[in-house]
């Protein structure tokens, strides 16, 4: 029986076919922008950690002083480098009256 080439709207197998041909595209391309996407996700997260560490390292700690030496340091000196860093927002206030009140002592 000879070879009739179809005519027309395609058969089964080649609807078929070409469905097939569609969705595995379909999916390539959708995994290929998934990978993309999870992997620009990964570098901010990764950059934000990283700039996190380093503003972290950077920033001066904002604890209670020592308590100075007597011999170097005037009290009323120090406590107004107390009460200005307190105005500067680098101590609390409770963090203010304990470093006071060791100076008080």
């Amino acid at each position: 029986m000879p070879f009739i080439p179809r005519i027309g709207r395609p058969g089964l197998l080649g609807l078929a076919a070409r469905t097939a041909v569609v969705a595995g595209t379909a999916t390539a391309v959708s995994g290929g922008i998934m990978a993309h996407q999870q992997k620009k996700a990964r570098t901010q997260y990764e950059a934000a950690q990283y700039e996190n560490a380093r503003y972290e390292a950077e920033r001066p700690s904002a604890g209670v002083p020592a308590p100075p030496t007597a011999a170097s340091d005037d009290l009323v000196a120090e406590l107004q480098r107390l009460g200005d860093l307190r105005t500067q927002g680098l101590l609390s206030e409770a963090e203010f009256e304990t470093a006071k009140a060791r100076l008080l002592r």
